[in-house]
């Protein structure tokens, strides 16, 4: 793709759409960066476009910025913009930050989607990968804009590019064709950009869209939803977990059916069963990208839970308080309580923050089953509390974190889980999910012994 002296107009200035304006800018292109923010807003990030010749348009979007661009990228965050529509009615090109970066890396790709467990997979195989010997490269959703690698030390044909992938980095591509794509599973989220779950599965199946019979895809044993979005005549399909997967649970052990190795449970540092099903994944994933047997294992005997994903933070009077700031939809909420509680060991559950659109059923139906309690906040929590009303355990409303972590001690008893899993987004409260889980960290390790003047 050759970009000299060609206008590219860059929509959305966030951490993708700097990395992207940077790579074309280092291919030649004439580059415009245009987005809402303002030059305070943008700070350094903005006086480094600067210093590299980008062009900077702030504080509006209009048709005139797009007016002879040859190629607009746009960031992943960027909602649908009429003048976008606009543009491509024109046949100007508008491609999403990663499709522009798969179409200048060399190394193979491994792509991994799905609404809950990537991040998990992806540091996974990241890991497996590297230690395989591989020059290897992980980042895109997980953090670091898939525009920073190309022409990095793993940019070769004998690296590994790791790669998360949402659903908005994949509504735009073409060309991103992964070496192994991986789809972990669909579940209600961000129906608030999109009209329906099929909608949303769709975008997510886009991973498979320019894969060859030479390529691979993983998918979930046993997911009508997810196998269907795997092209007829594209890469060859793989199952994980299930009866039927090439690597599931078999008795106390993972079990790779294709080579015959095994890893004791016992020795899985994740946190929560359905962590289980993400090492599956990403065994298979790995396996097939080239990854040894040795470096598998001993990835999955070191790498534990991310920050804010079924992280534990304390045990307190025999209640294991555990931070999952980052289920941040309906379906991660379940897997979280479906991981980590059970009839005997009942959960009570913070959740709430800003509705995305999906129903609250399959969450009020695993509460009512291993619930002990529920303390819901944020703008949600009128919402969830109607969608729970039936599931027969208390429910109560609170303010703020620290409330929140207040009443769900005095709600626990010895043996339970407290789970911040809060099925919303975070923004009506706090910066991120990272920040809500900080937070709740925070109030967690405050918590008195018992005798130190906290006597719920």
């Amino acid at each position: 793709m050759d970009l000299t002296d060609q206008k590219v107009v860059v929509v959305g200035a966030g951490a993708s759409g700097i990395s992207a304006a940077h790579l074309c800018a280092r291919r030649g292109a004439r580059v415009t960066v245009n987005d809402l923010a303002t030059s305070a807003e943008l700070g350094e990030a903005g006086q480094r476009l600067a210093r590299a010749g980008v062009t900077l348009v702030l504080g509006r979007h209009a048709p005139d910025v797009l007016a002879d661009a040859a190629l607009v990228v746009v960031s992943p965050g960027v909602p649908p913009l009429d003048v976008l529509d606009e543009v491509e009615r024109r046949g100007v090109e508008v491609i999403g930050e990663v499709e522009l970066a798969a179409r200048f890396l060399r190394a193979p790709l491994v792509g991994i989607t799905g609404t809950n467990g990537k991040s998990t997979v992806t540091t996974l195989i990241g890991d497996m990968m590297a230690r395989s010997g591989r020059p290897t490269f992980v980042g895109g959703n997980l953090g670091v804009a898939l525009s920073d690698a190309v022409d990095g030390p793993a940019d070769r044909p004998d690296g590994c590019v790791v790669v998360e992938l949402s659903s908005f980095q994949l509504e735009r591509v073409r060309v991103l064709a992964p070496k192994v794509a991986v789809i972990l599973n669909v579940t209600p989220d961000h129906l608030d950009r999109y009209p329906s779950l099929a909608a949303y599965a769709r975008a997510k199946g886009n991973i498979f869209r320019a894969q060859g019979p030479e390529d691979h895809a993983v998918v979930p044993s046993g997911d009508a939803t997810v196998n269907a979005l795997v092209p007829a005549r594209g890469p060859v399909r793989h199952l994980y977990a299930g009866a039927d997967g090439e690597v599931r649970r078999e008795g106390d052990a993972l079990l790779d059916a294709a080579t015959g190795w095994r890893f004791p449970l016992a020795e899985l540092r994740l946190e929560g069963l359905h962590n289980v099903d993400n090492a599956c994944a990403a065994v298979l994933a790995a396996r097939l990208a080239g990854a040894s047997p040795d470096a598998i294992t001993e990835s999955l005997r070191s790498v534990g839970g991310l920050p804010h994903r079924a992280e534990r933070v304390r045990v307190l009077d025999g209640v294991v308080y555990v931070d999952d700031s980052k289920a941040t939809n309906v379906g991660a909420a379940v897997a979280a309580l479906d991981g980590l509680a059970s009839p005997a060991r009942r959960a009570v559950l913070i959740a709430g923050g800003v509705d995305k659109g999906g129903s609250y059923a399959p969450l009020a139906q695993r509460v009512a089953e291993v619930g002990r309690a529920v303390v819901v906040m944020g703008e949600a929590a009128p919402l969830i509390e109607r969608a729970l009303a039936g599931a027969g355990v208390p429910l109560e409303r609170v303010a703020t974190m620290d409330e929140a972590v207040l009443r769900a001690r005095a709600l626990a008893r010895p043996g339970d889980v407290v789970l911040l899993a809060p099925a919303c987004s975070s923004y009506d409260m706090f910066r991120s999910y990272a920040h809500r889980g900080d937070v709740f960290q925070a109030a967690v390790r405050a918590l008195p012994e018992r005798g130190e003047g906290d006597a719920a």
